[in-house]
């Protein structure tokens, strides 16, 4: 199985925060207080790092992709 890390769905929490006009640290106090929000497969830790899909943050924060609109 090969998973193309160069995917643009695929992001860390602070880039994914700043497309989405979030504060840097909402993605790890989302996942803190709403983990059940977050749908199986759409995130990750690596440590401190939390690496993120655009279908976890579209089910989040209840808004598409920003990225798409233009």
């Amino acid at each position: 199985m090969n998973i193309n890390l160069d995917n643009p769905d695929i992001m860390s929490s602070s880039e994914a925060a700043e497309i989405w006009g979030k504060s840097e640290s909402y993605v790890r106090i989302s996942l803190r207080q709403s983990k059940d929000k977050w749908p199986k497969g759409t995130y990750r830790r690596f440590g401190k790092t939390i690496v993120v899909t655009t279908k976890g943050m579209e089910a989040v924060t209840g808004i598409k992709d920003p990225r798409k609109k233009k």
